[in-house]
């Protein structure tokens, strides 16, 4: 791939970026409708935090009023970070039995209240020829539309959820999103994206392919260690073109879990480096050159996703692994300096232009300015590394950049050697081409 398409892909990427995560979009409305055929009662049971049948959807599994009517006690089947059911008060407002409320949350016992700031939830019945209007609104500040696209479409769900239970008594869970088939669609059609940007053969089919499954290795490392650190329900939401995201099942308890959770998707992949580098030159000693050609091409990829994943940008991997060992600003500001006159010692060693590792480094500050400060603040603060856990994450981190950046090289060179041998035989096919042509004709 020429230097200026992978600017032209990183630049795609880093406004991409931008537009999901940081865009400031200030308070917006997410609305939605729907008619059902169920009496206008048992759907308002549904959704009132008192009613009859408001753990419909397993999501509430109860709802205590408080001394002040106003007020509402629910637990919900999400888990906070110490396993048990999260506990939210929510302020109920403008409450018309049958017909209406709003909600706001003033506490809640897994995130700090100031997450909810701008937050309001509205529900509206009405009646129509017999059935049941249902309005749905969720009300708040966003920062980046990947979180509004989110409550679009969880509301839309909800609403879809809630006229099945309704008219037929049965709820259904899960849905078509996170489905594994659609994760693998997703997954394809990312290779489809990829592959005219490659080039449209069987080498930028091979590259496409290759980088789909390098990201999907990366973020089941993450899976893994979500499991290890005991969550009991893991997923992965895999986004065309950008990757794929990591999901576990409840909040992080400690900055060593975030550490390591972090640090595992390129840990795991630091395993499958070494191994396709082996493979490679299996290959070619049985001279299976398609087969060593695949096997070089997803170590230099794995080595070049994954220390570029260990860059000390806010979101990234190597970001959020420093600023959980280094205790203050000025450790942090040495370790990000550090990290990053590596990245890009370790680029201009395996061959980069210089002006793309400086147009990179350039990037990769321009996004760490424009995501810090955008992650969620817990309720309590988590719990703080100790000494030997720093130091474990610490030695972890530098093997596993050591490992990516020795792949990188090596693929580097590798690829140095087959463009030697590519032009050795172009020159030996030119030369036997000219002498044939200067035999004497008969």
């Amino acid at each position: 791939m020429s230097p200026i398409l992978a600017v032209v892909l990183v630049t795609l990427n880093l406004g991409l970026i931008f537009i999901f995560f940081a865009l400031p979009l200030g308070v917006r409305t997410v609305r939605l409708s729907r008619v059902i055929a169920a009496d206008r009662d048992r759907v308002w049971s549904a959704l009132w935090p008192f009613g009859e049948n408001a753990a419909w959807s397993g999501q509430q599994l109860s709802g205590e009023q408080m001394d002040d009517p106003a007020l509402a006690r629910v637990q919900l089947s999400w888990e906070g970070r110490d396993g048990k059911p999260i506990e939210r008060t929510v302020r109920l407002e403008d409450a018309v039995e049958g017909e209406r409320f709003s909600a706001t949350v003033i506490d809640d016992s897994s995130l700090d209240v100031s997450f909810f700031a701008d937050y309001r939830e509205t529900a509206e019945l009405s009646v129509e020829a017999g059935k049941t209007r249902v309005t749905l609104a969720r009300t708040d500040r966003y920062r980046g539309g990947a979180f509004l696209l989110f409550r679009y479409f969880a509301l839309r769900r909800e609403l879809r959820k809630l006229k099945i239970w309704a008219e037929t008594g049965r709820y259904r869970a899960g849905g078509i999103f996170e489905h594994p088939a659609s994760q693998v669609g997703f997954a394809l059609l990312s290779v489809l994206i990829l592959w005219p940007i490659f080039g449209l053969n069987i080498g930028g089919l091979v590259l496409a392919m290759v980088l789909t499954t390098v990201v999907a290795l990366h973020e089941l490392g993450h899976m893994a260690a979500f499991r290890v650190m005991g969550h009991r329900k893991v997923r992965m939401i895999f986004v065309p073109l950008l990757g794929g995201i990591a999901i576990g099942g409840r909040p992080y308890d400690s900055r060593f879990e975030v550490a390591f959770v972090a640090l595992m998707g390129t840990g795991f992949s630091a395993f499958l480096v070494p191994l396709a580098i082996a493979a490679c030159n299996y290959s070619v000693g049985e001279g299976w050159r398609f087969t060593a050609t695949v096997c070089a091409t997803l170590a230099g990829i794995a080595a070049l996703f994954n220390v570029a994943n260990l860059v000390p940008v806010w979101k990234f991997d190597g970001g959020q692994v420093l600023r959980q060992i280094c205790p203050g600003p000025v450790s942090l500001a040495l370790a990000s300096f550090t990290l990053l006159s590596a990245f890009m010692a370790v680029g201009y060693a395996a061959g980069f232009p210089v002006m793309l590792l400086v147009l990179a480094g350039a990037i990769f500050a321009i996004l760490s300015l424009i995501t810090a400060g955008s992650g969620i603040k817990p309720r309590h603060e988590l719990r703080r590394l100790q000494g030997f856990e720093r130091v474990a994450i610490a030695a972890a981190l530098l093997a596993v950049f050591a490992i990516h950046a020795s792949g990188l090289m090596w693929a580097s060179a590798r690829m140095n050697d087959w463009r030697e041998f590519e032009q050795q035989r172009r020159e030996k096919v030119h030369q036997a081409s000219e002498r044939i042509a200067s035999l004497p004709r008969t």
